[in-house]
């Protein structure tokens, strides 16, 4: 730690500041606190002349050289030494800087609670913009002289902040806790800060190369964050993982002084017209935490149709656009003199018409697909004339049979060609997916973007029963992965249920689906590129596989987990191997019990979970009719998953299966974490082929002969401190293995439990000791 005079962005100006020495990875130094206004928060800057001095009254202050007070403690004192301790706090008699808390918070330094009668402002960002307010919500200012402000976010759970620990804990009101991706990781400097981006982010200072690493933030999507592109009219638009792009709407332009949009044209005599913009909202954006515009710049409609949404529009002049979401509930909103807070998302439903003038032609890139196909072709009928009547009986009777046979070939042809068109036309909806993709899904790729995209299909980066897995990089710079399927007809009901199962599912530990292909026969989906592979490549040998059951339930794994292999693979350790158990089971837990389907995923291992750069972990392979009713159990006449991770219940054939079969199937990938070693490749030297049984010899390690250091991972033994918090979270992670792999489904807990278990927020009791089970082929 280091404290002085800082300079700041004033050319010959000055601030009085304290801050961390010897960071490597920032050309600006990593300030902790610097004097400011108690009432306002704001920096104070003054030239060299200045000077930090105890005047006669025994107070410390910032003085020019004239003697004009630019700071004080206003702390009088019997001593004249300035302290700046080891853990940053600056001490000056009774004063602490820390009591004073800037835009950073320490660890173990408390923050100011506000109360019922007036708001206290916590922590605030250098630019003045953005707050933290009672501890709690985070509030935005148009500038740093504004006294009101708009809350966006809130703490987790609507809990003040207490202080941040020395391990890497948030503590919250309300007995809760946050915990950090380093959580318990030693000889760890860290600081919460609030950056001038809106975000409230934790860093953890790496001591070998004393560079900070994001651990931990509190808004995941830039987005959301009220004052990321200010102005009006603009739209806000997620770029790569954590950047933002603030873009204009069709027919505007950005302004000349960059603050926000202006209209290319004027709308005049010649008329107006809307343009449609999918999943873009105004005020407010996607999500409910983001503060309001007042009523007089938007107001919410009753429920109404389309038509009448734009007429009401339409006939105000101060009217920009109008939004509408296409659903049950037919929501209307009207905006009226300015658009701020532009917000583009695919999670949103809803889609904003703009007004532009008649004559403007720009492209509209906020398109989804919605664009209805005309599948109606008109058919014309020719009739032959009729010869002229002639005189006789007979010529007249042959005359009516040969209208009448006419009339009838006619209609029977008709009819033939009315069945030929409509099937031609029911297959192209069934290729474009019209029967199974609702409007404002993922986007639909064309097999020649694609096969740019891939270098015409050349990077192959895994094979299986069910297609091949290609890299390939977007137009706009994301690296995805190209799955193409073998053996699916065009319009097939799995390849559609995958495509709009998978889209659905958001969620930090599950792989993302971007789009797909249905071009002719081709059959496509596209993924994130997920860069380090899979966790089996970190736990085993390469030689190690696991042998599929079922219907090649090990086929798709293989594709997932060859996505991104890569070579030298670092040894995981504790912390890491927790942090990854505890991102799977609250991301299988989201399948089972936050999803409006229920999603039984029916193949977890370690193949199917890949690892991120910083080993955040996320489970592939979900979808392809495993979708069912959350009450209903499921009856599955195909035994689906790998052998060695399967439920007894999958070979007790009178047993109904249910989301306890993927518990079990979670707690066999526990203890291979915690040991590195394959459940099925497991051998004791013991006559009894029952002590081959995996769980059994785990259970009798840790509660029979009391050596849990048996069952670890002989590689990272060496590395785990002997201390109470490792031996806590070994027993922790293998006492919830026991719990999942109780051979009886209605004794195993639910996967939100089994999270709560691996977090240590309930109580785990004794577990009973597993029972072995045969697989017996039919």
């Amino acid at each position: 730690m280091a404290a002085g005079f800082v300079r700041s962005s004033s050319a010959g100006r000055y601030r009085f500041a304290v801050w961390v020495a010897n960071v490597s990875d920032t050309g600006n130094k990593t300030i902790i606190w610097y004097a400011h206004n108690n009432s306002t928060y704001d920096a104070l800057e003054a030239d060299g002349t200045s000077t930090l001095r105890v005047n006669s009254a025994g107070v410390l202050a910032w003085t020019t050289a004239a003697g004009i007070a630019i700071w004080s403690n206003t702390a009088n004192s019997n001593t004249t030494a300035l302290t700046l301790n080891d853990t940053g706090s600056l001490l000056y008699g009774p004063w602490s800087s820390f009591a004073e808390p800037t835009d950073t918070l320490m660890p173990a330094q408390a923050l100011p609670q506000g109360s019922n009668s007036s708001d206290v402002i916590t922590l605030q960002s250098a630019s003045g913009r953005y707050k933290l307010v009672n501890s709690l919500a985070l509030n935005y200012y148009e500038s740093p002289t504004v006294q009101t402000g708009f809350t966006y976010t809130n703490m987790t759970g609507g809990n003040s902040l207490l202080n941040l620990t020395d391990d890497g804990k948030l503590v919250l009101s309300g007995a809760q806790q946050l915990i950090a991706s380093d959580m318990g990781a030693k000889n760890r400097l860290r600081r919460l800060t609030l950056d001038n981006d809106g975000n409230l982010r934790l860093y953890s200072l790496i001591p070998a190369t004393r560079s900070w690493r994001v651990v931990w933030e509190l808004v995941q999507e830039r987005c959301t964050i009220q004052g990321t592109c200010p102005g009006n009219n603009t739209i806000c638009v997620r770029v790569g993982a954590n950047g933002v792009s603030c873009v204009c709407p069709p027919g505007f332009r950005n302004r000349t002084d960059g603050n926000g949009c202006d209209a290319k044209k004027r709308l005049g005599n010649n008329g107006d017209k809307f343009v449609r913009m999918d999943f873009v909202s105004y005020s407010g954006g996607a999500t409910n935490n983001r503060a309001t515009e007042p009523a007089q710049y938007m107001t919410k409609q009753p429920p109404t149709n389309l038509a009448d949404c734009q007429s009401k529009c339409r006939s105000n002049p101060t009217c920009p656009a109008f939004g509408y979401k296409f659903g049950g509930d037919r929501t209307c909103i009207l905006y009226s003199k300015r658009l701020v807070e532009g917000f583009w998302s695919p999670g949103s439903e809803m889609s904003t018409y703009i007004r532009v003038a008649a004559t403007d032609n720009d492209t509209n890139p906020f398109t989804g697909m919605t664009t209805m196909i005309d599948t109606v072709c008109p058919v014309q009928l020719a009739l032959p004339v009729p010869p002229k009547q002639k005189a006789t009986t007979i010529r007249n009777i042959a005359i009516i049979t040969t209208l009448f046979a006419v009339e009838l070939l006619a209609g029977v042809l008709s009819f033939w060609a009315f069945l030929r068109k409509y099937s031609q036309y029911r297959e192209m909806a069934r290729t474009l997916g019209l029967e199974y993709l609702p409007a404002g899904g993922p986007r639909r790729f064309s097999y020649a973007e694609l096969k740019t995209a891939t270098k015409d299909f050349t990077d192959v980066v895994g094979r299986g029963a069910y297609g091949t897995v290609f890299r390939g990089e977007l137009p706009d710079r994301r690296a995805v992965a190209v799955k193409q399927l073998h053996g699916v007809g065009g319009g097939e009901a799995e390849f559609w249920a995958e495509v709009t199962i998978i889209a659905r599912m958001h969620h930090l530990n599950l792989v993302r689906m971007w789009g797909f292909c249905a071009d002719k026969d081709q059959r496509m989906l596209v993924y994130e590129y997920v860069p380090n592979g899979s966790l089996d490549k970190y736990l085993f040998s390469s030689s190690s596989a696991p042998p599929s059951a079922g219907d090649g339930g090990g086929a798709e794994g293989e594709e997932s987990s060859s996505i991104a292999a890569s070579e030298g693979k670092p040894i995981l350790d504790l912390h890491t191997r927790y942090r990854i158990a505890l991102g799977v089971a609250r991301a299988i837990a989201y399948l089972h019990e936050e999803c409006l389907e229920w999603v039984l995923h029916c193949d977890i291992k370690p193949e199917n979970i890949l690892l991120e750069d910083d080993f955040c972990p996320k489970v592939s392979d979900f979808g392809l009719s495993k979708l069912t009713s959350k009450k209903e159990k499921v009856t599955m006449s195909r035994i689906r998953g790998t052998r060695g991770y399967m439920a007894p219940e999958w070979v007790i054939h009178r047993e109904p299966i249910t989301a306890k079969a993927d518990v079990y199937s979670f707690g066999m990938v526990l203890l291979e974490i915690v040991s590195g070693r394959r459940n099925y490749g497991f051998r004791q030297d013991s006559v009894g082929s029952e002590d081959w049984y995996f769980p059994k010899w785990a259970y009798e390690k840790v509660y029979v002969e009391r050596r849990i250091e048996d069952i670890m991972d002989p590689r990272i033994l060496l590395h785990v401190d002997d201390d109470a918090e490792s031996v806590a979270t070994v027993e922790r992670m293998v006492k919830t293995a026991m719990w999942c792999l109780q051979d009886r489904a209605e004794m195993r807990p639910s996967m939100g439990k089994v999270a709560k278990m691996l977090e240590g927020t309930v109580e785990i009791t004794e577990p009973v000791k597993p029972t072995i089970f045969c697989v017996q082929d039919d």
